[in-house]
């Protein structure tokens, strides 16, 4: 089980490690160009090459998506609770609380942890991740949210790969080997980019970041256990939703932070302490999931 599990790991620590020691050794690294090539051109293809080359029924991705959505709407409340008992700016604490690192740290794990049908349900996750997060952003930190909603590729590709599943319709093979081209960059510049994130910011209070990201943890995998037990999810979709809901705070809620001028040093801390303890908690909780989920 070791083997398999440091198997699943492994390449997740390689590639943030890459990252991480490229900007300690100073070396330059354009993170505005590549967030948005992986963001408008990776991701989109990355929906589009994971929910059409693999099959994966619509109800299964129906249903995992509902999950997703009811795991979010639980968490919200539960942020908006504790910003009520802490007196935080809810802008602050709520994206934290809602959004776990799905896109760079959920999809590899999944991708190495899980087979090929249970890949696509990580995506679903994702993809309802991704959207709520980008509504939940732009409200925070744009003036203009619905412009910058409906401007974004990934839309695009979500319901284009929603309908090509629906209708089962197979893409031609230029088009289908050019978007699993263009897919493939996604994930390894995910992992990068996060190590650069991480090399680049700075925790002030561990015990509040350490305290915040296990206890997140622990509701979050509370809630999506409940839900998904509610929902009648199959043993290897309860997995990967509970998986998936106890990545580590995302790092995008410390670039919206930093954008809107909302606390970003704390968010700064939740998302550095939270992924730091991942490395110790995610392999255990794999463990269990890969032995009674798979």
């Amino acid at each position: 089980m070791f083997a398999q599990l440091f198997a699943v790991m492994a390449p997740v620590l390689a590639g943030a490690g890459v990252g991480f020691f490229w900007v300690r050794f100073k070396q330059p690294y354009p993170t505005g160009f590549i967030t948005k090539l992986v963001l408008n051109v990776g991701t989109p293809c990355l929906i589009v090459d994971s929910l059409t080359s693999t099959h994966v029924e619509l109800a299964a991705f129906s249903r995992m998506a509902l999950a997703t959505v009811s795991v979010l709407v639980a968490m919200g409340l539960i942020g908006l609770l504790l910003a009520r008992i802490t007196r935080l700016d809810w802008r602050v604490i709520v994206p934290p609380t809602l959004f776990p690192n799905t896109g760079n740290m959920g999809l590899p794990v999944a991708m190495y942890a899980f087979d090929d049908k249970g890949f696509p349900l990580a995506v679903a996750v994702f993809v309802v991740m991704s959207m709520a997060q980008f509504v939940v952003g732009s409200i925070t930190s744009s003036s203009r949210p619905i412009r910058g909603i409906f401007t974004t590729p990934t839309i695009y590709a979500i319901i284009i790969a929603i309908l090509l599943m629906a209708f089962q319709i197979q893409l031609p093979a230029w088009l289908a080997n050019s978007v699993d081209l263009l897919a493939g960059f996604t994930i390894p510049m995910m992992l990068i980019t996060l190590g650069v994130a991480l090399a680049s910011i700075r925790a002030r209070s561990l015990n509040v970041g350490i305290g915040f990201g296990l206890a997140r943890v622990v509701v979050a995998g509370g809630m999506a256990m409940l839900i998904g037990w509610l929902l009648g999810l199959t043993p290897q979709a309860l997995g990967i939703l509970v998986v998936m809901m106890c990545m580590p705070v995302a790092v995008y809620n410390y670039l919206f932070a930093q954008k809107a001028g909302h606390s970003p040093e704390f968010v700064a801390n939740l998302v550095l302490c939270s992924t730091l303890t991942s490395f110790i908690y995610l392999p255990l909780l794999l463990s269990f999931v890969m032995s009674h989920g798979q």
